[in-house]
Order: structure tokens, then sequence, then C-alpha cells
């Protein structure tokens, strides 16, 4: 998960994440060189977060802790 220290949408999915046991690797945008400009690719230019790349490849913007588990077929 694409995300930075002070984003309320971030800590609110990592909160349900953690309650709910799904693990995730959490990257700081702001302290990790090149990881903007990954977020801007693949949100039309916006550095928008938290932005969650799946083991797939794909990726989804602020989802719903009910989009994760879709998406991992929880």
């Amino acid at each position: 998960m694409f995300s930075t220290e002070w984003c309320g949408y971030c800590k609110r999915l990592k909160v349900m994440l953690d309650a709910t046991g799904i693990p995730y690797t959490e990257v700081d945008i702001e302290n990790t060189p090149g990881t903007p400009e990954l977020v801007e690719q693949v949100n039309g230019g916006n550095r928008t977060v938290p932005t969650v790349v799946f083991p797939d490849g794909s990726t989804e913007t602020n989802p719903s802790l009910n989009d994760v588990k879709a998406k991992l077929g929880l």
C-alpha cells in the first residue's frame, strides 16, 4: 500500500486491514524515492493515496475493506 504519514484514508484502511488480519506492506511515498511518480502513473497524474497494489499487479485507489477482500478472494 502506498501511503503518506498524514493521510487519514490511509490510516483508516490500515486499521481495518490490521483488524481483519490482512497483511500488507506500507510504502510512504514522501520518504521512498521513485514512488510518487509510480502513484501518479497509476492514478492519472495524481498522487492519490492510499493506492493499493495487489499480488496480480492491479491497483486500486482508496479501496474499501470489502473491495480489498473481494480482490484477494476473501
